[in-house]
Parts: C-alpha cells; structure tokens; sequence
C-alpha cells in the first residue's frame, strides 16, 4: 500500500499530537489486568487516521484521515474504505476538493440508513455509504470549536461530543466550552455543557441502560449521561486522556492516550487488550475484532480473540 509523506502534514502532525494541555497523568486507581492473547494486525497508508467505523450491511470498514492539522480547514481531508479482511478497497474513497465533497477534519462517524454521518470541526457531514456522494452539510458556526464524535440514538437523533479545544501551530488552546449537541431533523441544540464533561471525545449509545457512555481526554471518569438529566454517574475508571469508546455486551472498549492502551472496562476491574498503541484514536467494532487507529501515525491495527 501507499503511504503519502509530505512535509507540510508531518509539520503540523507534531503540533497535532503533542501531549494535549492539561492532559491528566495516569490513574493509579484504574490499574488494568494483564494483557490477554489477542491476534493484532495492521493496516498501513493512511493520514492521520482518527475514526474506524464497521459497515456491517457492505461487510466495509471506513477510516477517517484528517490529512494534516485536526482543527485546520485545508480541505483536504479524506475517507479509505477496506475490506472485512483489513485491505484497503479504496484509500481515496470519499476526497474533499472532488465530486463537490468539503472535507477538513474528518473525525468520528455514524451510520444512519444509507448515510455515513461525520463530524468535521464545526459541520456534522452527510455521505451516501455506497456512493460516496454527498447528501446533507449541518454547519455549526462559532457554537462548535471541535466536533469529535457522533452517535445516532435510538429515536434517530444525532448526538456529538466537542471536545472544546482548538490544535494550532502554536499548541492546543481549550476555550470551550465542554459539549454535547443534538441534531433532530435539521435542528442544532445543546443537549450538555459544563466542566463536568472533562473534553468530551467519545461517545456510544448504551441500548442496555438506555443512556450514553462519554469518554472525556480531560480525565479518568467514564461517564454515563441521559439526556435531560442534570445527574451524571461515574461508571468506571480509566487511565485518563480516554478517546474512543465502543459497548460490547455489559462492557466497554475504550482507548486511552495516558498509557496506550485498548482496555476493556469490567465490573470490578479492567483488563489490557493490547499496550504499546501510540495515539490509539475512535474505536470500531465487528463481531470479531476491534480496530483502532494509530492518529499521529499512518496505521489503523485491529484484534481479535476478544
């Protein structure tokens, strides 16, 4: 496979994946268990992967690649599509500048029907999952400093995490403030706001508890939030500096940035499914394996035996 070295996206990936401001240290309350057997492999050519989604109708994967500065409107974002087995069926599947896609800082995803939903800096996206096409653009405007993950509830609303931060060439800057929006139809609304979210980044739907699990980079707390309600419960204890998040069963799979790890977050403890993941980023999930992308690298890597 390609890989796409250029000295621009390399300049701004340094900015990009320093240690972000504020970024808490590990939790030693959050010790996890030993590393279980896992097979790992890994996929190669992307830049600046951020989010892995799995199309299970398609038997597709597809990978965000902000292609330079997380919050830089360059247009030149892109999305790959793969295969079920992890080779990639199309690296420039969906392209900003081409086919009238507008494409910056291409984050987390959600499938919605035929519409692959991705959060973009301050604009949630809408692309045909077959096609490629575009379908819908919602701009946020100034409400938005950095869209990062989506989710799509049970009642088709769609839910988004701004994280809050602005990553420039000097650094990253966290004016907030800490969100979560709604979107219903074509309607924008601030569903959550306050310090409490910690730089919300990942977000799923627990159908089980009918409620969300949010993952924040600004702490250890994972946190489970319905929508409406002021009170918010802690669920477990990561690490800290938490990205993706994906429910498996009664557990979760999460990443963090604190210690590099995938962990899998138990009842009573959580458990190591694979260390030594620089910049592990959003999660995606297939019945039989997790994969992650590496952001400040050129890899997405999944495994299996969970």
């Amino acid at each position: 496979m390609k890989t796409m070295p250029t000295l621009a996206a390399a300049l701004v990936l340094l900015a990009a994946c320093a240690p972000k401001e504020g970024a808490p240290a590990a939790d030693s309350t959050a010790a996890a268990a030993p590393v279980q057997p896992a097979k790992v492999s890994t996929a190669e050519g992307f830049s600046t992967p951020e989010s892995v989604i799995w199309d299970a109708q398609q038997q597709v994967w597809f990978v965000t690649n902000i292609n330079g500065g997380p919050s830089a409107k360059d247009g030149n974002g892109f999305i790959s599509r793969l295969k079920a087995d992890g080779t990639v069926d199309s690296l420039h599947f969906i392209v900003g500048g081409i086919n009238g896609v507008t494409l910056n800082g291409p984050k987390g995803t959600a499938l919605q029907g035929d519409t692959l939903w991705v959060a973009d800096i301050d604009a949630l996206r809408g692309f045909n999952r077959l096609t490629g096409a575009p379908v819908a653009t919602l701009e946020f405007g100034a409400q938005a400093k950095f869209l990062n993950d989506v989710v799509v509830s049970h009642d088709g609303t769609i839910y988004l995490t701004d994280t809050g931060i602005i990553i420039g060439a000097d650094g990253i800057t966290h004016p907030g403030p800490d969100r979560i929006f709604a979107v219903k139809g074509r309607e924008v609304s601030v569903a959550a706001e306050g310090d409490w979210l910690g730089r919300p980044n990942g977000i799923a739907m627990d159908h089980m508890n009918n409620r969300f699990v949010v993952v924040p980079f600004g702490g250890g707390a994972l946190l489970g939030w319905k929508p409406g309600e002021a009170k918010v419960d802690t669920i477990g204890i990561g690490p800290g500096s938490q990205d993706g998040v994906e429910i498996i069963g009664d557990g979760l799979y999460v990443t963090s940035w604190a210690d590099s790890t995938l962990f899998l977050v138990g009842d009573r403890s959580n458990t190591k499914v694979a260390t030594g993941v620089n910049s592990p980023a959003d999660i995606g999930v297939d019945p039989a394996r997790a994969w992650w992308p590496f952001r400040c690298s050129r890899r997405t890597r999944w495994s299996s035996g969970r």
